[in-house]
């Protein structure tokens, strides 16, 4: 059951919703959304297909990420595979959703999904399970996917032997089996694949970005407007 009903569209705050997708992946970047709507101005047909974006079909996320850049203030920004290494993925994550919501130029509170609020916002608080309870942080774990998925899937093309195209860069038998076999990629996270392919080589510089890699640095240059009313 989807958690967010049109008819109690007052009901809902309009706030920034900030989240992150591929924190526990062992390569590629971090993708955070930061999705200012209000909720009573959204088309309802929207708002009622918000979810946390694991519960929804590829398809579905698809869909929604150009309805929800057309109707929200949306910004996007990442942490690199080289500042996880640098600095800790929970580091990189908290800095890429600090300037994911500075882009957003917007003075509204800022609610996160998890546990950690992100540093230096006086109106930021954390909401455990957000992506089913606030509609914004729902908004932004489906555009954060949808852009992160289709880098790696880029990536894929380049990388075929790591199963990138359909893990996006998570753990998965055939993933392991290639870091096994190949070491890894200038993509990957030193830090996280020690324990994979403990010999391999230091790491190239990161390869350029392409693809759908460059829409996403072009994405996040400068936020969608939207037309959601009050700014």
């Amino acid at each position: 059951m989807l958690p967010f009903d049109a008819a109690q569209a007052n009901n809902y705050p309009a706030v920034i919703g900030c989240d992150e997708v591929g924190r526990g992946a062992l390569c590629g970047p971090v993708v955070v959304a930061a999705v200012w709507f209000d909720p009573r101005a959204i088309p309802g047909e929207i708002l009622a297909a918000l979810d946390d974006s694991k519960r929804l079909k590829r398809a579905e996320r698809e869909r929604l990420t150009p309805l929800i850049r057309a109707h929200a203030r949306v910004a996007l920004a990442a942490g690199s595979r080289a500042l996880v290494d640098r600095i800790n993925v929970r580091g990189a994550t908290l800095d890429a959703m600090a300037r994911a919501v500075r882009r957003l130029g917007l003075d509204a509170p800022v609610l996160v999904d998890g546990r950690d609020a992100i540093p230096g916002l006086a109106l930021c608080r954390p909401v455990i399970g957000g992506d089913r309870i606030v509609p914004q942080i729902a908004a932004a774990s489906i555009v954060a996917k949808t852009v992160r998925d289709a880098v790696m899937r880029s990536l894929a093309r380049r990388h075929p032997a790591y199963g990138w195209d359909s893990n996006v860069g998570y753990g998965t038998k055939t993933h392991l089996a290639g870091l096994a076999t190949l070491g890894r990629s200038a993509h990957h996270r030193c830090s996280f694949t020690r324990a994979y392919a403990p010999e391999t080589r230091a790491h190239a510089p990161e390869a350029r970005i392409h693809g759908p890699e460059s829409a996403l640095r072009t994405a996040t240059a400068a936020p969608s407007t939207g037309r959601t009313g009050r700014s």
